[in-house]
């Protein structure tokens, strides 16, 4: 831990000096210079710092821009879904979520609860597997996700193959569904969200009741998420 601690630190002192000798990082860390070389070392593997040209300078890398581009992607994506999400919760009248693709999983980091909703049940955080969640199933129909080495048993309606996915029937209507896949009793549908180069960077999802959210209720449903979907992906920069 307190390597870490160290290595934030470094990083907070680039942020704020700029380019900083070795010899300086290491005074305000208050550790040798082999120690803070060391750290410095392992930051520039990961493109988290880069040498400044001048021998024994160092700045912030390249890295650290694209986590902060991730970050900063994920907060302007549920910023700008939330107005759709809203008015799709208000029309279908049950959960509305947006997923991310991450380690494997779908993500939710977004979510607005319908009028009809029931259930106090926040999916925001939380990691849901790809296979049984109709948002993981568009992640991997669309190629966000890779699909897992192991399709594990939530349910006795649980798909435990790639083949039984449908992921080629999943492109081709543009929306992937869940009955009871992943919990006895709950539904759900999803359609894709694409990011301003056309790739599918995440999912927006209807999730409720099955004696609400009816199987008959799903191509309904999917038809409106699509048009939400695309609502979405033009705010975030997509345009056909």
């Amino acid at each position: 831990m307190q390597s870490v601690d160290r290595a934030i630190a470094i990083l907070e002192i680039l942020a704020r000096r700029g380019a900083t000798r070795v010899t300086d990082l290491a005074a305000e860390l208050d550790v040798h210079k082999s120690t803070a070389s060391r750290l410095l070392a392992a930051l520039e593997q990961g493109g988290l710092v880069e040498q400044d040209g001048e021998r024994g300078r160092y700045r912030l890398g390249f890295g650290v821009v694209r986590l902060a581009g991730a970050a900063t992607a994920q907060l302007d994506l549920a910023k700008e879904s939330r107005e759709v999400c809203g008015r799709l919760a208000e029309e279908v009248g049950e959960t509305v979520n947006v997923a991310v693709p991450l380690d494997g999983h779908a993500v939710n980091i977004t979510q607005v609860r319908g009028p009809s909703a029931i259930s106090g049940h926040n999916w925001v955080g939380q990691r849901t597997p790809s296979h049984a969640t109709s948002s993981g199933k568009v992640l991997l129909a669309f190629g966000a996700l890779d699909p897992p080495p192991r399709l594990e048993r939530y349910t006795p309606a649980t798909v435990t193959t790639v083949e039984e996915l449908g992921l080629d029937r999943i492109r081709e209507r543009g929306w992937a569904s869940t009955v009871e896949e992943l919990e006895i009793g709950l539904n759900a549908v999803a359609a894709p969200v694409r990011g301003a180069d056309g790739a599918v960077v995440a999912a927006v999802s209807v999730s409720g009741p099955s004696y609400r959210l009816t199987p008959e209720r799903l191509p309904e449903v999917g038809a409106r998420l699509v048009e939400g979907a695309d609502r979405i992906s033009q705010r975030i920069g997509y345009y056909r």
